[in-house]
């Protein structure tokens, strides 16, 4: 128990040793792979809508505030999202993107109008934060920028306009509103998302309708010379809705969309009625019930692979988790239209669950964004007027950028099981990469929060001398990070990895996030 107690002090967490206890040794083994399968970089997307204090007070604040800015963008986010190497960005909605129109957004601040957000607590909207904004914020994030357009209350016509505007280069009405309005080239926006949620807030179609509709506007989403082609996304299923997936495969013709789309949220209740559980101060119980509702991610995208592997067995369309990460009640005192929640290590925990699942199926998960980027749901980055925190969730997404674009190496092992009250659920996800360089890297997530795994890891194939590691663990599952103590949870070094023979063993802690680089 002394190692123990050495090892859990190198991971930067305290817990009271008579609390933790060994599970049997887990043999595991990183294959080879196939060297064509990439672990697609847009797995790890994010997503900025008009909701809340995401974009405004958030991305987008008020000249006075004393932060760093580049106009009104606000710099200190900006480059935290850069260190983690966001792949992309969706906007403006959600449920907004079937509000928005986008020629409200465009010219002169001071002439444009303002609007109701009746989506999001009737928020004034003064569409300061337009596509220009948006476009500029995308490319000070180094980022590609993924545009959701208006089905359920626009027009055909006020999407091809959209388009036009952003990616002709040829001399029209609307191309000269675009360089009138700041920008001579065309920006080249290619990732569209056809509507969003179109059995829902975005029309409250069925599915034989939406694909007639997707079609039609499909048809009028145009290519322009010198911009690359467009990325026409389906407005795919809620959770598990397999009818909806089979609907839009079967009748969309495959040249005429590059993804489809699928929204799975964990509600620590499971229940979108009542209360959805709330982000602090849960126990065990409530703790366990959420793991158990994050895990049927993996059911949910094994389902709908399944359906598009009937229609398309060559994986030509991927599979955009679009909407994803943990819904819980708001913070109290806070406007329920604004959905403001905390951030616990649970949701790091859920995170790096999440990821590993959508790692592993990267044959057809070629795209993910967590809702949201800033101050909703599951947040990367919370902010209080000038004071900004980053959250656990921000500090799994800076472990696993190791994976984007990298080969996928699947792993071969069984999990011991995480068991309380008489349930059970698999207390061990991983996942693994190889890089350009030859790195090796493996995320693992312990989700039980008293065991500590030891795992005896063989990598055939691989030549290796070292191993370095980062962990992500606190005292307990609720612990988060505030404004008075904003690194409460945070990185440290990982200790508890080292080559024994050929072998790679490892004690991973209890309720922890662990990434290792083997080289």
């Amino acid at each position: 128990m002394l190692n123990l107690k050495r090892l859990v002090a190198a991971a930067g967490f305290t817990l009271a040793a008579a609390n933790v206890t060994f599970a049997q040794t887990v043999r595991l083994t990183v294959q080879p792979g196939d060297p064509k399968l990439q672990i697609s970089k847009d797995i790890y997307g994010h997503f900025a809508e008009h909701l809340g204090r995401c974009v405004y007070d958030g991305f987008w604040v008020d000249p006075g505030l004393n932060v760093p800015k580049q106009g009104r963008i606000r710099m200190d986010i900006v480059e935290a999202l850069r260190k983690i190497k966001v792949a992309n960005l969706r906007w403006p909605g959600g449920c907004y993107a079937d509000a928005y129109h986008w020629r409200d957004g465009v010219g002169p601040t001071a002439q444009r109008p303002r609007t109701i957000n009746t989506w999001w607590g009737d928020a004034v909207e003064d569409n300061s934060f337009g596509t220009h904004e948006f476009l500029e914020l995308c490319k000070l994030l180094g980022t590609e920028p993924y545009l959701a357009a208006n089905v359920g209350s626009g027009t055909v016509q006020e999407m091809a306009n959209w388009m036009e505007y952003l990616n002709s280069n040829a001399d029209t009405p609307l191309t000269q509103q675009r360089r009138q309005n700041g920008h001579p080239e065309p920006y080249g926006v290619t990732m569209w998302g056809i509507g969003n949620e179109s059995w829902g807030c975005g029309g409250n179609m069925t599915a034989d309708y939406y694909t007639d509709v997707y079609k039609r506007y499909a048809t009028f989403a145009h290519n322009y010379p010198g911009s690359p082609k467009l990325k026409r996304i389906v407005s795919g299923a809620n959770g598990d809705d397999a009818y909806w997936t089979e609907t839009c495969m079967k009748k969309i013709p495959l040249d005429q969309m590059w993804g489809l789309t699928l929204h799975q949220y964990t509600l620590p209740t499971g229940s979108w009625t009542g209360s959805k559980g709330a982000a602090t101060g849960f126990d065990e119980a409530q703790y366990f019930n959420t793991m158990k509702n994050c895990l049927k991610m993996e059911a949910v995208v094994t389902k709908h692979a399944a359906i598009m592997d009937k229609y398309d067995k060559d994986k030509k369309v991927a599979l955009l988790v679009d909407e994803w990460g943990v819904w819980t009640d708001v913070e109290p005192g806070t406007n329920p239209g604004f959905l403001y929640q905390q951030n616990s290590l649970r949701d790091a925990l859920v995170a790096g669950t999440t990821l590993n699942i959508f790692n592993n199926h990267c044959d057809r998960v070629r795209g993910a964004n967590l809702a949201q980027a800033v101050n909703v749901l599951q947040a990367l980055i919370l902010t209080d007027k000038e004071k900004m925190l980053l959250t656990p969730t921000y500090h799994v997404f800076d472990l696993y950028q190791v994976h984007q674009n990298a080969q996928y190496l699947p792993l071969q092992f069984t999990s011991p099981e995480y068991t309380l009250s008489g349930d059970k659920l698999p207390a061990l996800n991983a996942s693994a990469s190889k890089d350009a360089s030859g790195a090796v890297h493996i995320s693992l997530v312990n989700l039980d929060t008293k065991k500590t795994l030891q795992l005896e890891t063989a990598l055939p194939g691989v030549t290796w001398k070292t191993v370095s590691g980062r962990v992500l663990t606190s005292g307990n599952v609720n612990d988060y990070n505030s404004f008075d103590k904003p690194n409460k949870v945070k990185l440290a070094d990982f200790k508890g990895a080292k080559k024994r023979g050929g072998n790679l063993a490892v004690d991973l802690p209890p309720q922890s996030v662990v990434v290792l680089e083997v080289r």
